[in-house]
């Protein structure tokens, strides 16, 4: 397996959206360590604690923008001052059950602010790739039981995928449109469920489940039997990372839609989550709860075979591994350690699984 390479990111200057985010944070702490020089563009961070704030990602950025991807003007001003040659748009409204209570919001945050991400990155010369992220909820979702291909029909129940399926059409039109007039390598990242240690999002199973342990509650699960395509986080950045470096050395061939999903055998219900963690937090209990709330997906699971072969990336980390690793970050933050040693140890024993 490859990893990202420290060479070519070694003063590589990155304009990352969502980096106040919990996986922009990663990104950013990632990025950091290969020497890149990074530009972040955010909302302040979405929960208190954040990751964020316990791991000091702000002095790791050069330039840090509180701001929204929806002031367009604003938007290309930083862009254009950063001068960077990647960007990574993270920023977004992530939560499913949220986009049932504020769909207008999420429309705008998850369309029109991946359009000015677009239209600003078009404009800068310097700019020679950039990587959109979405999620696996932008397909068709038509509970089978087989893994959706990049090829499949895009779509959405809920205004959050229906939202993120808009925003890998607006992705593809702005490659088609005009791409190839100003050199600018496009491309769209879709991810599985991801976990890892400092994730205090609203809604989001092992946020709730931690929550529960840290207060001594019972967890209460809505759906046990929903099957979803679980992953560290660092399984997707990682992909993330080696499709920009690929759109940067071999753009035709790989500007276009990938899965970044786990292996099959991850992909697990609920249910299955909750009784690791039952092994794995000393106290922990859970149970169904009756109110079932909203409609969200039963079954969902990703093909990756086009990362696997031809960007060289592939899941490293077994569901229960990315399990383990998050309860011991979660631990580790409980026992007032230093958190960005915590993650940058987790970064590094991930790189490490080369081969």
């Amino acid at each position: 397996m490859t990893m990202p390479s420290q060479s070519f990111w070694q003063g590589r200057r990155v304009f990352l959206t969502g980096h106040t985010g919990f996986k922009g944070g990663w990104a950013s702490i990632w990025l950091h360590r290969l020497g890149a020089v990074i530009t972040g563009y955010s909302l302040d961070p979405p929960t208190t604690p954040s990751l964020f704030q316990v791991a000091g990602v702000e002095d790791l950025v050069e330039k840090h923008h509180i701001a929204d991807i929806r002031d367009h003007a604003g938007l290309a001003d930083a862009m254009a001052a950063a001068a960077p040659e990647i960007v990574i748009h993270m920023a977004a409204q992530p939560l499913v059950r949220l986009s049932y209570t504020q769909p207008v919001e999420t429309f705008d945050i998850n369309v029109l602010g991946t359009v000015n991400v677009l239209e600003a990155a078009r404009r800068v010369d310097s700019i020679r790739a950039l990587v959109s992220v979405t999620t696996d909820k932008c397909y068709q979702n038509r509970e089978w039981n087989w893994s959706y291909r990049e090829s499949d029909a895009l779509g959405g129940h809920d205004p959050y995928s229906a939202s993120k399926a808009c925003a890998e059409i607006v992705t593809a039109a702005y490659r088609s449109s005009f791409a190839a007039r100003t050199g600018l390598a496009i491309a769209s990242a879709r991810a599985g469920n991801v976990i890892g240690g400092g994730d205090w999002s609203l809604d989001r199973l092992l946020p709730d489940s931690f929550a529960a342990w840290d207060q001594g509650r019972t967890t209460l699960i809505r759906r046990p039997s929903a099957v979803r395509p679980w992953q560290h986080v660092l399984e997707p950045v990682c992909g993330y990372l080696m499709l920009a470096e690929a759109l940067v050395s071999r753009s035709t061939e790989v500007a276009n839609a990938w899965n970044f999903g786990p292996n099959e055998l991850d992909t697990q219900p609920v249910g299955y989550i909750q009784d690791r963690l039952v092994q794995l937090l000393p106290g922990y209990r859970w149970e169904r709860d009756a109110d079932e709330g909203v409609h969200e997906a039963g079954l969902l699971k990703l093909d990756s075979a086009r990362a696997r072969t031809l960007l060289g990336w592939q899941s490293r980390w077994s569901l229960d591994e990315a399990l383990l690793q998050t309860a011991t970050w979660h631990r580790a933050w409980r026992g007032g350690e230093a958190m960005l040693d915590v993650t940058r140890g987790q970064i590094a024993a991930y790189e490490a699984l080369r081969g």
